[in-house]
């Protein structure tokens, strides 16, 4: 009867020492938590990333805690430890994509290369970031389509961030004829950028020749906007340059073909058209036949 009654009191000092470590340990880890948001919030990391790893270590330290309650009350932990990195090791490996695009994007929350709100190429896609969670992100392209990419596929890709910077170039290449006049081309495709009020003064708006093509003289026009004027302003220069040299007789060349028609004689003596095709750049340069 003794030895029941002592194993019950030692029992009983087990469970209350168990419970002690459990309660006091939960305590403790709240605190741990409550200090990591404080810091981890003063570092200006992103909300989303900071609730994440605080969930993870809150779960970390809660195990701990059962683990030493379980401990002290005599269960054997060595192979529960085992059994919980069996687990761990398992989930693992049938999540290798998943755990991809979670490390994927901690690095872009981390790093930012982009954020809510950028226009964006990466992955193959274009468009507007939505959003940006743990595990991927929201583009919304410019049809107005919502589309979820892996933060896997983003971060192992080329990204270009277009809003990146508040100005950008825009650059145009407009053809002129062999025939026309380049100062007076330049002089009127400056008069249109300088009608625009999106164009930025600085830096300076650039015109000058690139290339002397096979039937063209390749003007290159390259004015600087706003990022967010970029591509209306891109639209109305083109429309606005092509009207402007209508307006002065400065034509832009396209590719045309000639047909020729020579008459052919058989053997029968019998005359039959032969037709030559050749294009427009090739006869100016030749000249006719």
């Amino acid at each position: 009867m003794d030895n029941v009654l002592n194993t019950a009191g030692d029992w009983a000092i087990n469970v209350l020492f168990a419970l002690a470590i459990f309660f006091i340990g939960r305590q403790v880890a709240k605190l741990i938590i409550k200090v990591c948001r404080r810091v981890l919030s003063r570092s200006r990391m992103d909300e989303m990333l900071v609730n994440f790893v605080l969930s993870i270590l809150s779960g970390v330290l809660l195990l701990i805690v059962i683990v030493a309650a379980l401990d002290r009350l005599g269960v054997d932990t060595t192979s529960l430890v085992a059994l919980i990195g069996a687990a761990g090791l398992a989930i693992g490996l049938s999540l290798q994509d998943s755990l991809k695009n979670f490390a994927a994007g901690v690095m872009l929350i981390v790093f930012r290369p982009f954020k809510a709100g950028d226009f964006v190429e990466a992955a193959g896609t274009s468009g507007v970031v939505e959003t940006i969670s743990i595990f991927s992100s929201t583009f919304r392209t410019p049809d107005n389509r919502s589309i979820i990419i892996p933060n896997g596929a983003i971060y192992s890709d080329v990204i270009t961030n277009y809003s990146a910077r508040d100005t950008r170039r825009i650059d145009l290449v407009i053809g002129i004829s062999y025939d026309d006049d380049i100062r007076k081309a330049k002089e009127v495709a400056e008069a249109v950028i300088k009608g625009d009020e999106r164009v930025l003064e600085d830096p300076a708006p650039f015109i000058g020749v690139a290339d002397l093509g096979a039937s063209s003289v390749d003007l290159h026009i390259r004015p600087w906007v706003k990022s967010s004027d970029y591509f209306a302003t891109m639209c109305d220069l083109k429309e606005k340059i092509k009207v402007a040299y209508d307006d002065n007789g400065i034509s832009i060349p396209y590719p045309q073909t000639d047909l020729h028609v020579h008459q052919v004689s058989d053997k029968t003596g019998d005359a039959k058209p032969f037709v030559v095709a050749r294009k427009a750049e090739d006869r100016e340069e030749g000249g006719d036949d």
